[in-house]
């Protein structure tokens, strides 16, 4: 029998062989990995980075401070912003013996502009940047994602206002340009601004409007047996309609963190009045940890492969044939030459042309120049000729008036000498001397 029948044989009969549960014949130790990965996930520590779009006084910061019940450091945003910036903050917070490094990213001036065109362009910008950040960090050489603080995006709250009526062409604009990059989770804040049943209306218009324009938000995973029936109730609660509040307030005989109001007092943390609890225990207690994976294994991953496929990397040749990442990067390599190549040529015959067309301008610049100079030589010539012309003739006006001069002062003398009168020879006396009187 030829060795590759052979081979085929002995893989056909592993497979139809049925798989055989071996008996240990005492204890190994294995069963203690997960003790081992929880040990050593709680000495590492956890992070977690949560996103809060909304309209500035919605009340962001003090779903916050009631979520993790503590007060963070917030600054008081204006409504007078001339744009939409990220405000990140990162706190450690530690409890029993877990320590949760936790990035709070706020959205300043969502909503404050008239014109809301471009409203939602920062912060896709921002999660782009940090799946940037993270992609950069992958790629490089020598790697230390150990210790690196991962900033990416795991939960998006998006925080609607409690109109009662339906969505705002912001909020769906904003939140179809995330869905793909982020987990939703829609929040309907100060919902006790709400009477019950609009409250129960408004749900519903939400949703649909989410379904109909495409919108995906998050969904609580069911594929889990311990958590599945909690989370497929908690689906059919979503939007939550959330109150936020830090202060204490008396009710009975315990201290509760409420809302007092002239007509009564809204107790954040009862079921009946608002879906803070239901809030709170389906991202932190149940699913954050299934939220971390998410923006990992959906939504970078996302990323990932569209940012490698526009550099030029691919797993598959034009016939469907494995492509290694060495083959990619000396075909991208061999690529990039041959453009720079093709370039550095462009920019060289550019140059020449440049330099003809610079030479050209020169020598026209060159003749003109030399034309103006005959032309100004000729008139130079031509202004020396008439000067010369003009002194030759008042050399000779100067000498016809000197030969005048001389005729007419000859005249007068022999005219003098021709007159006998005394007066005439007293004159020519003195004219001659003593000697001719």
């Amino acid at each position: 029998m030829r060795p590759d029948v052979l081979t085929v044989c002995f893989v056909c009969a592993t497979q139809n062989e049925e798989k055989r549960n071996l008996n240990l014949g005492g204890h190994v130790g294995f069963d203690s990995l997960p003790d081992q990965l929880v040990s050593k996930s709680v000495t590492q520590g956890f992070c977690f980075n949560i996103l809060c779009v909304g309209e500035t006084g919605i009340g962001k910061s003090t779903l916050m401070n009631t979520l993790f019940n503590t007060m963070f450091e917030n600054e008081e945003a204006s409504h007078y912003q001339n744009g939409v910036y990220l405000r990140p903050r990162t706190y450690d917070l530690k409890e029993s013996n877990v320590q949760l490094k936790l990035t709070i990213v706020d959205t300043v001036g969502f909503g404050d502009q008239i014109n809301k065109e471009d409203s939602y362009k920062p912060i896709v910008n921002y999660i782009d940047t940090e799946f940037e950040n993270y992609l950069q960090e992958e790629l490089k050489i020598k790697r230390s994602l150990f210790n690196y603080h991962d900033t990416r995006i795991h939960i998006c709250l998006y925080f609607i206002a409690p109109t009662g009526h339906s969505l705002k062409s912001l909020d769906l604009v904003t939140m179809k340009k995330l869905d793909s990059k982020v987990n939703i989770i829609p929040i309907i804040a100060k919902a006790d601004t709400i009477s019950k049943s609009e409250l129960h209306k408004f749900k519903i218009k939400i949703m649909s409007e989410l379904v109909s324009n495409g919108v995906q938000i998050y969904q609580f995973p069911t594929d889990d047996e311990t958590v599945s029936e909690i989370n497929a109730s908690m689906n059919a609660h979503l939007p939550f309609a959330v109150v936020g509040s830090v202060e204490e307030v008396k009710v009975g005989n315990k201290t509760v963190r409420a809302r007092q109001y002239p007509w009564g007092i809204v107790q954040v943390e009862n079921e009946s009045h608002c879906d803070f609890v239901k809030l709170r225990e389906m991202l932190i207690r149940v699913n954050m940890e299934d939220l971390r994976e998410q923006t990992h294994a959906r939504h970078y991953e996302l990323y990932r492969r569209c940012k490698l496929e526009e550099m030029g990397f691919k797993d598959t040749d034009p016939d469907s044939q494995p492509f290694s990442l060495q083959e990619t990067y000396e075909a991208k390599r061999k690529e990039f030459l041959g453009d720079l190549q093709r370039k550095e040529e462009e920019m060289r015959q550019m140059f020449v042309n440049k330099v003809k067309e610079t030479e050209a301008e020169l020598k026209e610049k060159e003749r003109e120049l030399h034309d103006k100079f005959e032309q100004l030589k000729r008139m130079h010539q031509e202004e020396k000729r008439k000067v010369e012309e003009k002194r030759r003739d008042l050399e000779e006006e100067m000498n016809a008036f000197n030969r005048k001069k001389v005729a007419v002062e000859t005249l007068s003398l022999a005219q003098l000498l021709a007159d006998p009168s005394p007066d005439t020879r007293a004159l020519r006396c003195c004219y001659n001397g003593p000697g001719m009187c």
